[in-house]
């Protein structure tokens, strides 16, 4: 007998997307992408193609990264970090907790001011609504970064002369901003990370007891990417993959 079955979710809860890299000049920086910051999910890159470089300031101090292909490379929460494009960067990104940082947790550098003003914050990192065309979507995507970096700039500058006081200020006022939302964060990650972890550990000890009722709903999921064209993002063109359904013959079940 066939029959509909829960589909598995991407390993570990996690989020993949394919990123380009921004190849134009923003504020008078190398070209790359706009800075910021996650607050509770670790981000990781897999150099596919080009060359590159990836800047990260944290309470560690700054550092620069350079990204060539074969390269993997992550860093956790807390670490502001701006990709920069030397040469048709192209990534893989795989982030932890995936829906949070779509549903707010990425800060980017503004101004203190602007930090410190959560409806000012949402203008400064808002695009234009749909049905805008494309030279108006660059061009908010580029007044974006364009402030962004002037904040970033701020803090590079101190953490470079030895003060992370800046810095400090920064992660208050981004937690500040984001901490109303962590409720429904705390959602996200309950059906989909913590469910897993529960999920594993009573497939654990079921094999330990020699049982296996999870073998019952085995699944197999293919995704395809979602579209052929690539959405704006803060550090690029992005593509993603959305699963599509599946039904498989369950093992043993009844007929």
């Amino acid at each position: 007998m066939t029959q509909e079955i829960p589909l598995p979710i991407f390993p570990g809860g996690t989020a993949l997307t394919r990123l380009a890299v921004y190849d134009w000049e923003a504020g008078g920086e190398p070209p790359g992408g706009t800075p910021h910051m996650h607050t509770a999910s670790t981000e990781a890159y897999l150099v596919v193609g080009g060359t590159g470089q990836v800047e990260t300031l944290s309470a560690g101090g700054f550092a620069v990264h350079d990204l060539a292909v074969g390269d993997l490379l992550w860093f956790s929460p807390g670490t502001i970090h701006r990709l920069i494009n030397s040469r048709g960067l192209d990534l893989l990104v795989v982030m932890q907790n995936a829906g949070l940082p779509e549903a707010g947790d990425a800060v980017m550098t503004f101004s203190p001011e602007t930090l410190s003003d959560p409806v000012r914050y949402a203008l400064a990192a808002g695009l234009p609504a749909n049905g805008a065309g494309a030279e108006e979507l660059l061009a908010a995507v580029a007044a974006r970064c364009n402030a962004a970096l002037a904040g970033y700039r701020r803090l590079k500058e101190a953490a470079l002369a030895g003060n992370l006081e800046p810095l400090a200020q920064f992660h208050e006022q981004a937690v500040a901003l984001i901490k109303g939302r962590v409720p429904q964060w705390r959602h996200t990650w309950e059906e989909s990370v913590a469910a897993q972890t529960t999920a594993t550990e009573a497939w654990l000890a079921g094999l330990e007891r020699g049982e296996f009722p999870h073998f019952e709903h085995a699944a197999t999921v293919r995704a395809r990417l979602a579209g052929s064209e690539r959405a704006l993002g803060m550090c690029g063109l992005l593509q993603t993959w959305g699963a599509g359904n599946v039904a498989v013959a369950a093992v043993g079940a009844a007929t």
